[in-house]
């Protein structure tokens, strides 16, 4: 973004940018946020950015569990629920999943087994590992480059932190993980859509899913969160899904 472009988004005068960033001015706590707002910064590196300026941190990381957010908890039980009797799990911006519904974890209970209920499992590694979903996920490479390259790209605003470099690293170095995803492919788009297959014991089933984020947070761990939603492709799926509702546990 041009100095010019800046000054008309944050409604300042490109003078005052140019003072800015050439160290003729140091900008007030309003300015850093004015300034953060503009650029669509995450609220993490907002408050980086007010430290580094000399002002105190302004916005909270507080505790998913913490009384003070029941009202998104309850936000997010509530969206969980709606999508039932298909997957939908919460995760944080390691891939960590945080909350499932009661279809996530039938679902992956029927092909983990006992490997399911180990916490916190991690989206991620749980794709890539061959103890994981990785043999169970017949377009496996399609799957696992684009999830890749979100995890390259999206690490939340597209800052990688060092959680996320260890988490490349360590899903990288598994078994027939080709060289070319070691470094993210800026050539082109991500892809907008990428369905899943997964099959075990004779059964097939086929999603897409959607990634959604929580509005206008003002706390950095809900504007972190990610609620991931799979939709079935097909009446197979469908029916599939159903009838592990109604099977008991």
């Amino acid at each position: 973004m041009s100095q010019l472009s800046l000054a008309m988004e944050a409604n300042v005068s490109p003078r005052h940018i140019c003072f800015l960033e050439t160290g003729r001015a140091k900008p007030s706590r309003d300015m850093v946020l004015q300034l953060s707002a503009a650029l669509d910064v995450p609220l993490r590196e907002r408050n980086a950015l007010l430290l580094a300026a000399g002002f105190a941190p302004m916005y909270e990381e507080t505790d998913l569990d913490a009384a003070e957010l029941a009202p998104a908890r309850a936000a997010l039980d509530a969206i969980l629920d709606q999508q039932e009797p298909f997957p939908a799990v919460v995760m944080n911006r390691h891939w960590t999943i945080l909350k499932t519904n009661r279809a996530a974890a039938r679902f992956f209970g029927f092909l983990l087994g006992d490997a399911a209920s180990e916490a916190p499992a991690n989206v991620v590694r749980m794709m890539f590992s061959p103890a994981g979903l990785r043999p169970y996920v017949m377009n496996w490479e399609a799957v696992a480059e684009a999830l890749i390259e979100r995890v390259h790209r999206e690490a939340v605003g597209n800052v990688v932190d060092e959680a996320t470099s260890l988490l490349l690293k360590e899903v990288l170095a598994y078994p027939d993980v080709p060289p070319r995803w070691r470094s993210p492919r800026l050539d082109r788009p991500l892809l907008p859509l990428v369905p899943v297959t997964f099959q075990k014991g004779g059964l097939t089933f086929s999603f897409f899913s959607t990634v959604t984020t929580l509005g206008t947070p003002q706390d950095i761990t809900l504007q972190e969160i990610r609620i991931e939603c799979f939709f079935p492709l097909d009446r197979d799926t469908r029916v599939h899904a159903k009838t592990l509702a109604v099977e008991p546990d």
